[in-house]
């Protein structure tokens, strides 16, 4: 908790150039649930920053994080395979009783004929809004309730921009849903308190654990999650051995997710043992 407390404050300390004020992070055990350490703003004494605000528990849009669990969903329903390809071109999407949806990538650039490993691995948002399109909303937005993102409940709610982050979640849902992925399909539940004792060190109330439920197959989990590891995956966009890559540590599968504001950035990284949220 101090390390991740010590880190937040300095990691948004050196973003100052950026107007860059608060941050946030959360650390998970991905097979228990249990939350090892909870950052809800850089310093909840600053009022400057609304300090008090816990960005852990409140709505934020995540951008491109948001992704995976599309492609995921794709894998599990056998509709595509890492190698499938997706036409990165500019596309515009006839939504029903809608205007035309007209997404672009970040930067206004594209890149072709890819496969879904690099697509995912380089974020590209027109073969994640084909994969929507593919998946289907209302099966989507079922299929990411089932992993643990409890804000999506009405498909008629959101349209094909919820694979890039249209739709709000919660940091602690984020790292329910990644922590099934790092937990080979099967999620857990997360959970903050160990034990409850009275003023007699009488326990009241404990920590038990109690095995999860599988959500996606360990096959589909184990695909997006070497996806998400493969430096290789992301160089057409991150660059070789951009600092996703974590040195001596390739297991760490790593997604980014941004706003088109940029007021909402986040980081998520796992590993089979751990999940790691930050804002």
């Amino acid at each position: 908790q101090n390390y991740a407390q010590t880190q937040v404050a300095t990691e948004v300390g050196k973003l100052n150039r950026y107007n860059v004020t608060n941050g946030a992070a959360l650390v998970t055990e991905s097979k228990s649930g249990q939350i090892l350490a909870m950052v809800g703003s850089k310093d909840y004494f600053d009022s400057e920053i609304e300090g008090k605000y816990n960005v852990v528990t409140a709505l934020r849009q995540p951008g491109s994080a948001i992704k995976p669990l599309n492609y995921a969903v794709g894998i599990e329903m056998g509709k595509v395979t890492a190698a499938s390809v997706f036409n990165d071109t500019e596309t515009c999407f006839n939504v029903k009783n809608q205007r035309n949806y007209c997404p672009t990538n970040y930067g206004n650039k594209y890149y072709g004929l890819q496969n879904l490993r690099h697509s995912l691995g380089n974020s590209l948002n027109i073969p994640a809004v084909k994969m929507l399109k593919i998946n289907g909303l209302s099966e989507f937005v079922a299929s990411a309730s089932a992993m643990g993102i409890s804000t999506f409940t009405n498909p008629d709610d959101f349209g094909l921009s919820l694979t890039l982050g249209g739709g709000e979640v919660y940091m602690t849902d984020m790292g329910v849903a990644f922590g099934a992925l790092a937990n080979m399909g099967v999620l857990q539940p997360l959970t903050s308190i160990l034990k409850v004792t009275d003023k007699n060190d009488k326990v009241l109330e404990e920590y038990k654990y109690v095995p999860g439920k599988r959500v996606i197959s360990s096959e589909t989990a184990f695909i997006v999650s070497k996806i998400l590891s493969d430096d290789g995956a992301r160089s057409m966009v991150f660059g070789s051995g951009s600092m996703l890559n974590i040195k001596k540590h390739p297991e760490v599968a790593v997604k980014t997710g941004t706003t088109n504001d940029l007021r909402d950035n986040w980081t998520i990284g796992y590993t089979p043992d751990y999940v790691a949220v930050t804002w």
